[in-house]
Order: structure tokens, then sequence, then C-alpha cells
């Protein structure tokens, strides 16, 4: 059994679905269920014996050990984490308190548990932490691409929040020995994730008839990851990765968010056209970027791909078509979690933005 914290939403329900459709191994899920989190996502796995859920936050130390006493996992894979870097700009004390201090309680309470195992229970146990490259700063445009061994320089409150956990994490490890895993992905993508990201914002922006805003000249560059070959990554560090390592899993996608955009429209002119006859381009409007906004991401995974023999399966143009498809054979998941709150966050972060 492993536990997996903030298994509903965008990516740690897509590796709860993906784990359980690949092992029989059970999985306890513990979400605050915030605005991101989502049960319908995992609506699959109802009555599954295989998947226990509980409603809980990590910095919730009784209820942690509580778990970790009950059910005895072997892992722990932390995806529990505030993860919007403009909700960040405005609010990052929710950040502190999930990425740090949210973080460093689960590390006392897996620190403890783990102290307690012996014989190869104690050999065996990984704690698996979930990051973002973000981390690392912002490259120039011919800067090379991120390698573990970057300096860290994060440029908001959000990757700041997730810098100081994962340093924490390492701390635990060379301190305590903890047996700890790090990886630190590119942007992801795909299906079940929260509306107000840039590539589902598009989609489902282009289907309301609404602007499609884009921050400053779009020229931002990202290294996009598929949802599902982020999760096929974690499972192999999981099985294999060496206990204090960091790998970096990207998609070797490297991305203007102009282009992106584009290429969303295009897409939906194939698959949704308008009803005027139109393209979706149309609706492209420019705001005013945010503040610190990074220039670009880019994620050197060779790493992952020497050691443990991990690549991504999916290229661009077919993960962002599987994307788009998606998104719109299922707009009844789309509409249940816009709920009033999110359009009000939607209203207050794009709806002032001058061009």
């Amino acid at each position: 059994m492993i536990l997996v914290t903030g298994g509903a939403g965008f990516i740690g329900a897509n590796f709860v679905l993906d784990w359980l459709a690949q092992k029989d191994e059970p999985v306890i899920n513990l979400d605050k269920l915030t605005y991101a989190g989502n049960l319908e996502t995992l609506a699959s796995l109802q009555g599954d014996c295989r998947h226990i859920f509980v409603q809980g936050d990590i910095g919730d130390s009784a209820l942690v050990s509580s778990l970790l006493a009950q059910h005895k996992p072997r892992a722990i894979v932390n995806f529990a984490a505030e993860s919007h870097v403009d909700r960040s700009i405005h609010g990052p004390e929710a950040f502190i308190e999930t990425n740090v201090v949210g973080t460093f309680r689960l590390l006392e309470a897996a620190k403890a548990y783990w102290g307690e195992l012996s014989g190869d229970d104690k050999t065996d146990f990984r704690f698996l932490h979930v990051s973002t490259d973000e981390v690392y700063g912002s490259l120039a445009k011919d800067d090379s691409a991120f390698r573990e061994t970057n300096r860290y320089e994060p440029n908001s409150p959000y990757s700041a929040s997730k810098a100081a956990s994962d340093h924490l994490v390492r701390a635990y490890h060379h301190t305590y020995g903890l047996p700890v895993l790090t990886t630190n992905c590119s942007n992801n993508y795909g299906p079940y994730h929260f509306p107000e990201k840039l590539i589902p914002l598009m989609i489902v922006n282009a289907l309301a008839g609404k602007n499609l805003p884009v921050y400053g000249d779009g020229q931002q560059i990202r290294d996009w990851l598929y949802v599902k070959d982020h999760c096929s990554a974690i499972r192999r560090v999981l099985e294999a990765g060496t206990p204090g390592e960091t790998y970096n899993v990207g998609g070797w996608n490297e991305k203007a968010n102009i282009d992106i955009v584009h290429t969303i429209c295009k897409l939906m002119d194939q698959l949704r056209p308008r009803d005027d006859g139109r393209s979706y381009c149309e609706q492209i409007t420019f705001v005013a970027d945010r503040p610190g906004h990074d220039r670009r991401y880019a994620i050197d995974a060779r790493k992952i791909e020497q050691e443990l023999g991990w690549k991504p399966a999916e290229t661009f143009d077919t993960g962002i078509r599987k994307t788009v498809q998606w998104y719109l054979d299922n707009q009844d998941w789309v509409r249940n979690v816009q709920s009033g709150a999110y359009r009000e966050w939607v209203e207050k972060n794009y709806g002032r933005r001058a061009p």
C-alpha cells in the first residue's frame, strides 16, 4: 500500500488513476479538497476497495500519523501543494502554510513512522516529493536547460515555497537518513486540469466565446509534459530511484505561450468549429503581464533517462490533441468544477488587466 497526498488534484488524481489501472496495490488518498481538489475526477474508483479516500490536511500531524500507523504504507508520494503562481501573488500565505509548513509536518510524521520500521520494511520505505522546475528561476533564451545541479533562484511566492519544501526534504535525508526522492517537473497538461491554467483556460474560454487572455507578448517559453508521462516517470523513480537523489522530469517540448494558444485554436477549428466559421484565433487578447513572470523554463531530462531508462511517450502534437479532445468530450466535468468562487477568481486575475 502507498499513501498519496493531494490525490484529488490534477497530477495527483491522474497518478492515482494510472496507478490503479496498472497495479492492484491499494492507495490511501489524502486530500484537503481545496478549490483544485475534485472527487469527480476519481468517480471511476467509487466502490473500488483499492482506493481509500481521506479528506484531510498534510499539516494535520495527528491525522497523518494515524493513517501511517493504521495502514502501514511502504511509500508516501507527496503531490499536496498550492500550485498556481497567480494565486500565490494574490495570497501567498496559503502557499507557505501548505507547501512549507505542511511538508515539514508530513516529513516529521514520515520520519517517526520510518524510525519504527525494521528489516526490509525500513530498507524499502520511500518518501517521494513532487516539485517543479520553477524553483530554478528563469532562463535566458540561449541558456542551457535546467539540470538537477542548477542553483535555486525562485521568483514567485509559489516557487519560493516549493523551493523551501525541496530543501526540507533534502535536509531530512542528510540529517536523519530518511530515504527521500525528489522530482522536479516541467509544465504539465492533460485531462482533469483545473481550468485556471493556460491550456484548459484557453479551451474553456474558446468554447464559451470569451477572450483568450495571453500575458504580455506571449513569448514566455515553457517545457510541456503530458501528465500521464509525468505519472509514469514518478512510478519509475519510486521503483528504482536512488534515495537522496533528485530527478528532473521534462517533455522535451519547449513552446512559447502564444504558440500554444495558436495550436489550441487550430485544433478547435478542426474538432469543434465556431458556428460562424471563423477561427478561434480571433478571440486571442493580450493582457498586462503578471508581476515577476519568468521568461523561460526548460528541463534537461537526461539523468532520468540515462539512470532509470525513462523518457516521455507523447510528443506535444499527440498530447495536445488528446487533451483538447478530452475537454470537448467532458464538458460536464468542466461545468461542475467551475464554481462561483472560481469564476470570481478568473475575473479578478484577468478581467482587471488592461491590454
